[in-house]
């Protein structure tokens, strides 16, 4: 396998990988009202309370709230269902570097940048809301490890560039 071949190959996984989990992220968004239902059923069935009383307190007070806009304001759900078809939109422009990775390496570039942009998201906008700092940490944690894939793949198509452009006479 030649080097471009391999390398094309490399972008692919990177690019599907993350994909993949940019989709799963967003489907994760639809169903919250039964996600969070499921969650502190699961804590209370591992004790979690001895262990970790601020997540399970945390995990039941989200749980609350939106047990509350389901039944009382519905719609304010309808603003994570935008949420999860964002990811899934983002998702679809991934098939440009897919494809043609040297001329789209902006849709790489642009998705770093959100990346980053998580972290200032969460650190104004978390106290502003009410987040305890730990969850933001945690929400912050999708920019750092999502920018990973994302650097890989960004060093990977450089090297591909440089293997497309003609070497000079010497």
């Amino acid at each position: 396998m030649s080097d471009r071949a391999a390398l094309l190959k490399g972008i692919r996984a990177w690019l599907a990988f993350f994909v993949v989990c940019l989709v799963l992220s967003g489907t994760t968004a639809f169903p919250l009202v039964h996600e969070l239902h499921w969650t502190e059923d699961a804590l209370r069935s591992l004790s979690a309370q001895q262990y970790l009383p601020g997540l399970t307190d945390w995990i039941s007070r989200v749980r609350q709230g939106l047990d509350t806009a389901d039944a009382e304001y519905p719609f304010l759900l309808y603003g994570t269902d935008w949420l999860a078809f964002a990811h899934l939109v983002i998702a679809v422009a991934f098939y440009g570097p897919y494809r043609d990775p040297v001329r789209n390496i902006w849709v790489v570039e642009f998705a770093m940048i959100a990346c980053a942009g998580i972290i200032p998201l969460a650190l104004i906008c978390g106290p502003l809301r009410g987040i305890p700092f730990w969850w933001s940490v945690i929400d912050m944690s999708f920019g750092v490890f999502g920018v990973v894939p994302l650097y890989v793949v960004r060093q990977k198509i450089k090297r591909l560039e440089t293997l497309g452009r003609p070497v000079p006479a010497a």
